[in-house]
């Protein structure tokens, strides 16, 4: 064994202070991370649930007025399949309608979808739609659609949906695509659009605005006569305030692990120089017996890291712990018409957390090099005396 690491194993050092600074410094950075890996996972699902990640929709036409409509098997499709990070293709039919329940009228967004899950005139509506129209699973449910002439329908509430992104002007109400086929007079092949969804590793924005791109070209190149003309566009092309939002959370994070890493940084410099001045009669000793600066630096450095390590994980356990409850009973609720969820997200990324961890390991023990400097200042004729 090192006789720096031997003598660092013999060092009695009360530092129970500085091990709960280190430990709510990593607690709050690892919670800092997986609320923003949260925030980021949840709402790009919950754009990829509502509208895809890429979108091909009717060139120059409001795909949500029932008048203009693409092929849902377009000549190009199997290309777009090829595409790297394409894991779906789904056709969809998009059509603004008002809700009617007594006195109760709302304007909702009906998104017609091929799921087994649908059945004729049923719909499933947000949970939101639900308090706001007094609807339940099983009733009946009024719904006028407004275009060349005013269209009514009467559907069944087949269930009620959680969703992530509700809000009143944001609700979605999901139909069967054959049901809004017949309500705009189309054929079984008319769709408003197409949703591409990507595997979840792609949906980050430079990934899926070059998807996005690589679609529109595809569609472009491959269009032939009996085909309609089409626009490719991504969700970050949709909602960029949403993604505007996650890139502040992003900086606000970065400025709490720098901020976090500064604290535990200071705690451990106070810390060790309070062990340092707790032994100077032994530095004074190891430097009469032949030790170098460096060596005996490399002692206290040793302690230093073993009590930095305890508080690591200290703080690691706690902060999973407190991811594994919040993930499970979501006991921490939010107002979704400010955060866009109804309740924190955590989604505690393994790697990144490993990652922060050995970053703000290696800064801290950079750190006390600073105190460290304090030992080539001790005099053994001063510390040491023989009796």
């Amino acid at each position: 064994m090192d006789a720096s690491f031997f003598i660092a194993s013999r060092l009695r050092f009360k530092g129970r202070l500085v091990v709960v600074s280190i430990t709510v410094s990593y607690l709050v950075m690892i919670i800092a991370l997986a609320v923003s890996s949260g925030f980021r996972n949840e709402i790009r699902q919950g754009l990829s649930d509502i509208c895809g990640d890429v979108q091909l929709t009717p060139q120059n036409a409001d795909p949500y007025d029932g008048q203009a409509s693409v092929t849902a098997s377009p000549s190009y499709l199997p290309q777009i399949k090829d595409i790297e990070g394409v894991d779906e293709i789904r056709p969809v039919i998009y059509r603004a309608g008002i809700v009617k329940k007594d006195d109760n009228i709302h304007g909702v967004l009906f998104k017609g979808v091929e799921t087994e899950d649908t059945t004729a005139l049923g719909v499933s509506i947000p949970r939101r739609l639900a308090e706001i129209a007094d609807l339940k699973p099983g009733d009946r449910m009024l719904a006028y659609f407004v275009g060349g002439k005013v269209k009514m329908r009467q559907f069944r509430v087949t269930s009620v949906y959680d969703a992530m992104l509700e809000t009143d002007d944001r609700l979605i109400v999901y139909a069967s695509l054959a049901d809004l086929q017949r309500l705009n007079g189309w054929d079984g092949q008319q769709v408003s659009g197409l949703e591409i969804l990507l595997d979840p590793s792609f949906r980050n924005e430079e990934d899926m605005k070059d998807i996005a791109y690589l679609v529109g070209s595809v569609a472009y190149e491959g269009t032939r006569d009996t085909d309609e003309s089409v626009y490719a566009s991504s969700v970050i092309s949709r909602y960029p305030q949403l993604f505007d939002w996650l890139g502040l959370i992003d900086f606000n994070v970065l400025f709490i692990l720098i901020l976090m890493i500064i604290v535990a940084g200071f705690n451990m410099i106070s810390g060790l120089l309070i062990m340092l001045f707790e032994n100077i009669s032994t530095i004074g000793l190891l430097k009469t017996l032949g030790m170098t600066d460096r060596s005996i630096a490399k002692v206290f450095l040793s302690a230093s890291a073993v009590l930095t390590l305890k508080g690591m994980a200290i703080g690691n356990a706690l902060a999973i712990l407190f991811c594994v409850v919040q993930s499970s009973t979501h006991i921490l609720k939010l107002n979704p018409e400010n955060y866009f969820v109804s309740f924190v997200p955590v989604h505690p990324d393994l790697g990144l957390i490993f990652a922060a961890d050995i970053v703000a390991f290696v800064a801290i023990m950079l750190l006390l090099l600073i105190p460290c400097l304090f030992i080539s200042r001790v005099d053994p004729a001063d510390t040491v005396r023989v009796r």
